[in-house]
């Protein structure tokens, strides 16, 4: 077989799988999910299922059943008697001995993640990690609490570290305000960049300067590493 006809053959498989790939991995996690999703009917009275009603199952009516139950919840949750409810179900959670433990950790991780007031997962930063001269894309989470905060003070900040290709995993860490570069990208961009390993680089902002050379907060820090481990 001619070389030509090689290198196009090889051609059109890789394009093939550049089309394909996402394609089969997107309608996997959206089968994935609505799978997941079509369990919520499972808290419905067995009479009352769909399955046993139509006598077919069909796919995606969980998920407007969950929709739904999210909006009437939510709903019910913003006026004056659904907030006294929910400060009751709370408290009433809080005094169980084993749940009062699970159950506050996992709200005040979710009331950081998705109250509109929270600044979790707001802002992308360049990151040394996981030694000095090693750089990766990281997501500030906050400022350090506690006793962590009292010891540290005000000038660190909590990111958060993520894997590639799972996000989902990853290191929580305390680091330095002036070791943290801010990135002039939004949080899905940088998700994609870490997520392709790199592959799918967000364009630059309009306005930022062509060429490599290192930005000035940049510069500054690059500046300052290199005097430390000469003064060492």
């Amino acid at each position: 077989m001619a070389p030509s006809l090689m290198a196009r053959l090889r051609t059109w498989v890789l394009s093939g799988l550049l089309v394909l790939v996402p394609l089969g991995i997107t309608l996997w996690v959206l089968d994935w999910a609505v799978s997941l999703l079509d369990q919520t009917l499972l808290i419905l009275p067995k009479t009352w299922q769909p399955d046993r009603l139509l006598g077919i199952h069909i796919p995606g009516l969980g998920v407007l059943l969950a929709l739904a139950i999210l909006l009437i919840v939510g709903a019910a949750a913003s006026n004056f008697v659904g907030r006294r409810l929910v400060e009751g179900w709370n408290q009433l959670l809080h005094r169980i001995p084993v749940v009062r433990s699970i159950y506050s950790g996992v709200k005040q991780v979710s009331d950081t993640l998705f109250s509109e007031k929270g600044n979790a997962f707001r802002t992308a930063v360049l990151v040394q990690w996981p030694r000095p001269g090693m750089w990766t894309i990281a997501f500030v989470t906050g400022v350090p609490g506690g006793d962590a905060g009292y010891h540290l003070g005000a000038d660190y900040l909590t990111v958060y570290v993520p894997t590639t290709p799972n996000p989902t995993s990853g290191f929580f860490v305390m680091l330095p305000r002036d070791e943290c570069v801010e990135l002039n990208m939004s949080v899905d961009e940088a998700l994609k960049y870490i997520v392709s390993m790199g592959v799918v680089a967000p364009p630059l902002p309009a306005g930022t300067p062509e060429g490599n050379a290192p930005s000035a907060q940049m510069q500054r820090l690059l500046d300052a590493q290199r005097q430390r481990q000469h003064s060492a």
